[in-house]
């Protein structure tokens, strides 16, 4: 099985399933291993931490890792999630956006 993901740290996307469906955030981890991605606000999960002397402990919530096909990129231009082409622009291979074209890699 390939580890080959599309997404990468600091992108924009939107979930397109689940429970978090519609919601919008930037990639804070890739888990290419697992095939899955860390998006800010989305998928959120309560830890309950026991106190230690560096902190106070309770009840942190925080994001869990959702699989990669249960989000789509967000297009640069529409704002709507589209699926990820690729171009060689200046001999090097960029990212587009399949819905309007506009790269995605500055």
């Amino acid at each position: 099985m390939s580890n080959k993901m599309k997404i990468k740290k600091g992108d924009q996307v939107v979930v397109i399933t689940g429970r978090d469906k519609g919601k919008e955030g930037e990639v804070l981890r890739v888990l290419p291993a697992e095939s899955r991605v860390v998006v800010s606000g989305v998928n959120m999960v309560k830890r309950h931490n026991r106190p230690t002397p560096m902190s106070q402990g309770g009840i942190e919530e925080k994001e869990a890792p959702i699989h990669v096909s249960n989000v789509a990129h967000l297009d640069p231009n529409e704002k709507k999630a589209t699926r990820v082409g690729f171009e060689f622009k200046d001999g090097r291979k960029v990212r587009i956006a399949r819905r309007s074209g506009v790269a995605i890699d500055q």
